[in-house]
């Protein structure tokens, strides 16, 4: 049993769990529990509603946290049905929007097919900011070989590029977030044209991949983030 449990996986799950050092975490990923402190009690891998459910009534938390990614829309949904059903009070960790005017020269679109479909009308290289799950929607659209894909340095993100039909030449696999400075070099020594991102915030770096962008007349593609359906309570 535990007081609390943090659904994590992102900086704000991982801030979490250093101010609530009891706490079991979940995370989706062995390379998200690297990045965790050793001591840590945390639970790794996909959960679905049932497995979920069941988790919370094993654990008996009094609280939870949702500190999912803003684009983890099913798991957020997820967690809110569960705490609603079984009656534990629910706080999402909201990630704050990254202000600037620069938001007003981008892009915006609100999925990745339309991403794919608009980066399809603009010619020369393509970087791909968005994780490794949805290239084979990019790749269903537009040749590989205009395609860099910047992705985890997983093996589960680079079996998805393979299978996505991504050449290993183009995929640069580290983990973020990245300078101002790094995404110019990146841009310039890549000649990318156009450069996809998600609205993933600060903790995403995205001002940093945006500005040296916009500097360089590169065409920039937004994912809109989704609107959630939570009854939490937000911070």
């Amino acid at each position: 049993m535990a007081d609390m449990l943090i659904f994590g996986g992102t900086a704000e799950g991982r801030q979490a769990a250093l101010a609530h050092p009891g706490a079991v975490i979940c995370v989706t990923s062995a390379y998200a529990r690297e990045l965790l402190p050793a001591e840590a009690d945390v639970r790794v891998g996909r959960l679905n509603r049932e497995k979920m459910r069941s988790l919370l009534q094993r654990e008996q938390p009094k609280k939870v946290i949702d500190a999912t990614h803003p684009y983890a829309l099913q798991a957020t949904a997820n967690i809110a049905a569960c705490c609603r059903e079984l009656g534990i009070h629910l706080t999402r960790v909201s990630r704050p929007v990254t202000p600037g005017a620069w938001r007003q020269e981008v892009q915006h679109v609100a999925s990745a097919e339309a991403a794919a479909l608009a980066a399809s009308k603009i010619p020369g290289n393509i970087l791909l900011t968005t994780g490794s799950h949805t290239l084979g929607i990019y790749t269903a659209i537009l040749p590989p070989e205009r395609l860099w894909a910047r992705v985890l340095p997983t093996q589960e993100a680079l079996r998805l590029c393979a299978a996505a039909g991504v050449a290993a030449s183009h995929i640069i696999a580290m983990q973020g977030p990245f300078s101002a400075a790094f995404n110019a070099a990146l841009y310039d020594q890549l000649d990318i044209a156009c450069m996809v991102t998600k609205d993933s915030g600060q903790p995403g770096g995205v001002e940093e991949k945006v500005l040296p962008a916009l500097q360089r007349d590169m065409h920039v593609i937004m994912i809109d983030r989704p609107k959630e359906e939570t009854c939490a309570e937000k911070r």
